[in-house]
C-alpha cells in the first residue's frame, strides 16, 4: 500500500497533503515528496494529514527525517490533522515539529488563508490524487 500526495506553494509556505497509509512501503514515496517540496517554494512545509488513514513507526520516522532535511535547508516542518491516536515517534535529537489541529489552524498560525486564485499558487500531485473542481 502506498500514499498519494499533493504539494501546493502558497503565500510563502508549502502544503504537502498526504492520503493513504504512511507505512514502510510508502515511506520512500513520502521522502520523494519531501524532496519535491525542497526543490519548490520557500518557507515552512505544512504536512497536511487530513486524508491519512494511519501511519506506522516507519512512516513517523520518515516525517522526523523530513524535519531534519527541511531544517538543513533553512525550512521548517509542521503537521496538521495527525491521525486520531495522536502519537508521533520522537527521535530525541530532531527539531521540534509543531502540530496543528487541522489545516486551517496551521494556515492561521502563519497569518495566511487559502489563495483561491491560480495566480501565485502552484500545485503538483501524484496521478492518484483527485483533481479538485
Amino acid at each position: 500500500m502506498t500514499i498519494d500526495w499533493r504539494y501546493t506553494v502558497e503565500e510563502n509556505l508549502g502544503i504537502l497533503s498526504v492520503a493513504g497509509y504512511l507505512g514502510p512501503d510508502a515511506a520512500r514515496r513520502f521522502t520523494g515528496a519531501v524532496g519535491w517540496a525542497l526543490g519548490r517554494g520557500t518557507g515552512p512545509v505544512i504536512v497536511d494529514l487530513t486524508e491519512l488513514r494511519g501511519w506506522s513507526a516507519e512512516g513517523q520516522m520518515a516525517i522526523a527525517e523530513a524535519a531534519h532535511r527541511l531544517l538543513e535547508a533553512g525550512r521548517g516542518l509542521e503537521l496538521a490533522a495527525i491521525p486520531a491516536d495522536g502519537s508521533l515517534v520522537p527521535t530525541g535529537d530532531g527539531p521540534p515539529i509543531p502540530v496543528h489541529a487541522d489545516l486551517p489552524t496551521a494556515r492561521a498560525a502563519h497569518g495566511t488563508g487559502r489563495t483561491e486564485s491560480a495566480a501565485g499558487r502552484h500545485e503538483w500531485r501524484t496521478t492518484g490524487w483527485a483533481v479538485e473542481d
